[in-house]
């Protein structure tokens, strides 16, 4: 069970100003562009100096190339990989307290992905789980969307999930699946305990032998005329309730 590397190029204020938080060794070079000199840009430079990395002025299409994007803001910096924790094992080792996973399974837009990425790490998951053949990895949109939560939150890209699900329940991690149709609410059931929360792509839900494993399904209220929320905000929902009741 590999961690993934991160990608080679990150962009955007928010993903290389993470970096240069997190990992200012791991920097190679930075690329900016230099007809942009607003406040903002001011500031990324002068952090980027006093953090000793290598700056190269470059134009919009340069940063464009590299990026494969146009939603560089006009920064672009190619980083080394961050060593990260190698298996799901070590990490359950060194968590303090009771685990909070986030499992998905079926997640394969990047959009998504970045986006559950940054929600995780915001309500302080210990790690994002999912399933090598039906998700995404990452790459420079997850990072992108995540906003520097790509770096930070440890993703693992497990070979069997089913399988994976079992060995967390032997750590006594309680497996909380969520669907449309389970009997109990998200807010009626205790998640103060070792939780692992299990969501489904949009629309498809869980694969039948994830949702067998679970030991409970909740469901997230809805009282609108839309039958489901998009993955990244279940996530939230799901994540700040677990957080609410520590």
């Amino acid at each position: 069970m590999q961690a993934m590397s991160s990608p080679k190029v990150l962009f955007g204020f928010h993903a290389v100003g993470v970096r240069l938080k997190t990992a200012p060794q791991s920097i190679v070079e930075i690329y900016y562009e230099t007809t942009r000199r607003d406040a903002r840009m001011r500031q990324f430079i002068e952090r980027a100096t006093e953090a000793g990395a290598r700056l190269i002025e470059a134009d919009g299409l340069r940063l464009s190339k590299l990026c494969g994007s146009h939603g560089h803001q006009g920064v672009a910096a190619r980083v080394e990989p961050v060593p990260q924790i190698k298996s799901l094992d070590d990490l359950l080792d060194s968590i303090q307290g009771p685990p909070l996973l986030l499992v998905l399974d079926g997640i394969t837009d990047p959009h998504n992905l970045g986006a559950c990425l940054r929600v995780a790490d915001g309500a302080g998951a210990h790690a994002v789980i999912a399933p090598k053949d039906h998700a995404a990895g990452i790459n420079a949109t997850v990072a992108k969307v995540a906003s520097g939560a790509a770096e930070t939150m440890p993703y693992f890209m497990v070979t069997n999930l089913a399988r994976t699900l079992n060995e967390l329940k032997e750590r006594s991690i309680w497996i909380t699946g969520t669907s449309g149709d389970a009997p109990k609410t998200l807010y009626q059931v205790d998640l103060k305990g070792p939780t692992a929360l299990v969501l489904g792509a949009e629309g498809d839900g869980m694969r039948q032998l994830t949702r067998k494993t679970c030991d409970q399904l909740v469901s997230i209220p809805m009282h609108g005329a839309v039958e489901s929320l998009n993955v990244s905000v279940a996530s939230g929902v799901c994540l700040y309730e677990a957080l609410r009741q520590r």
